[in-house]
C-alpha cells in the first residue's frame, strides 16, 4: 500500500477510535437543565400537596407552580459538548453537585433535609404573616452558664436587649450581635407572666456568644396543614410552598387566575434568599405556561440575562413583599420588577 494510503487508513481508524471513545468514555461533568415545575395549589399523583388540618380550605383559578433543576449524570463526551452547546443546559463539574467528599446517597440525603427544613420555614413564616406569632421556648439550660439559675425550661423568650425575638434564627443572630461575655437584657415570660433577666454570653459551640440554653419554636395557632411532597431535594421551593400555604388558608385567591412560578429559600421570618439554576428554572417555568416568575432580589442580576419571551420578572425579598407583589397584579398595577 502506498504512504497516502497507509495516511488515509490510519486517519479513517484513529477517527473512528475517537468517535467510539467519545460515545463511551464518561467525564466528571453533569448537565443542569430545566426540572419539572409543580402547582403548589394542586395534586400529584391524586394526593393534594397542601391539606388544611385546622381552618378552612379556599380554591384559587390559578397556579402557584415551584420550579426545579434536573440534573443529567453519566455524560460521555458527546453528551457534554452537546448540551454545552444547547442554551436549556449548564455543565458543569460534577463536584459542585456531588461533593467528592460525600456519596451520591449522602447528598441526596442531604438535599431532601434541606426540603424538610424548608417545607418548616414555609409553614411558620405563613402562620405568622396570618397573625400566629412563634413563642421561642427554653427547652433546657446548661449548668454553668450565664442562663443557669435565671432561666428555666418552659420559658418564653420575648426579647434580646429590648428588640423582639421572633424565631430560633433570630434569637441566634440577636445573641451573636455582641461579644462573648457581653451582658443582655432578656425579656422572658413565665407562667404567663412578663419577667427579665441580666445574662452574661459564655462561648457557643460555633465560638460565638450564646445564651447557654437550648430552645424550640412552638406556634399556637388556629390554622394547621400539611405538605406532602416527595422526590424534591433542596431549599428553593420554600417561598412558593409559603404562598400556598396562605393561599389555600384565605378567601382571597392570590393568582388572580394566573399561571405563577418562582422560587426563593425562606427562613421562619419570611425573608426570601436567593438560589441556584435559575436560567434552568427560568425556562421550566416559561415552558408550564406561566407568565409570571416571583424572583429573590439576590437572582434579578442573573435573571434578567436569561429571562425568557413573555415571561415578567417580579422581585421579592420576603415572604410579605411577594403577597403585596401578587395583589398588586391582581389589581393590574405595576409590581416591583428586576
Amino acid at each position: 500500500m502506498e504512504r497516502r494510503g497507509w495516511t488515509v487508513l490510519i486517519g479513517t481508524v484513529l477517527v473512528a477510535l475517537l468517535t467510539v471513545a467519545s460515545l463511551l468514555v464518561k467525564v466528571p461533568y453533569v448537565a443542569l437543565g430545566p426540572g419539572p415545575t409543580v402547582d403548589t395549589l394542586g395534586t400529584v399523583d391524586g394526593t393534594k400537596i397542601i391539606t388544611v388540618q385546622r381552618g378552612t380550605a379556599s380554591k384559587s383559578t390559578g397556579q402557584l407552580r415551584l420550579v426545579t433543576v434536573s440534573v443529567s449524570d453519566d455524560l460521555t463526551l458527546w453528551s457534554a459538548m452537546y448540551d454545552w452547546w444547547d442554551d436549556r443546559y449548564a455543565v458543569v463539574p460534577r463536584d459542585a453537585v456531588y461533593p467528592p467528599d460525600q456519596t451520591e446517597q449522602q447528598t441526596d440525603k442531604q438535599q431532601q433535609q434541606q426540603f424538610q427544613d424548608s417545607q418548616t420555614a414555609a409553614e411558620t413564616a405563613a402562620y405568622r404573616e396570618l397573625g400566629c406569632s412563634v413563642d421561642v421556648t427554653v427547652k433546657s439550660v446548661a449548668a454553668g452558664s450565664g442562663a443557669a439559675g435565671k432561666l428555666k425550661a418552659g420559658d418564653v423568650l420575648d426579647s434580646v436587649d429590648g428588640k423582639p425575638v421572633t424565631s430560633t434564627q433570630n434569637l441566634v443572630t440577636l445573641v451573636q450581635g455582641k461579644a462573648v461575655g457581653s451582658k443582655r437584657e432578656i425579656g422572658y415570660t413565665r407562667d404567663g407572666k412578663a419577667r427579665t433577666a441580666t445574662i452574661t454570653t459564655g462561648k457557643g459551640d460555633s465560638g460565638k456568644a450564646a445564651l447557654g440554653v437550648t430552645v424550640t419554636e412552638k406556634q399556637p395557632c388556629k390554622y394547621r396543614v400539611k405538605v406532602s411532597l416527595g422526590e424534591i431535594g433542596g431549599p428553593s421551593a420554600g417561598m412558593m410552598f409559603a404562598l400556598g400555604i396562605v393561599d389555600t388558608l384565605t378567601p382571597a385567591d392570590l393568582t388572580g387566575g394566573k399561571v405563577i412560578a418562582g422560587t426563593g429559600e425562606i427562613d421562619a421570618d419570611g425573608r426570601v434568599g436567593p438560589i441556584g439554576g435559575i436560567q434552568q428554572k427560568l425556562l421550566g417555568a416559561k415552558r408550564d405556561r406561566a407568565t409570571v416568575f416571583l424572583t429573590p432580589a439576590g437572582n434579578c442580576a442573573q435573571a434578567k440575562s436569561a429571562v425568557p419571551d413573555g415571561l415578567t420578572l417580579v422581585k421579592v425579598s420576603t415572604l410579605h413583599g411577594a403577597l403585596q407583589a401578587l395583589s398588586e397584579l391582581r389589581a393590574g398595577k405595576p409590581a416591583p420588577t428586576c
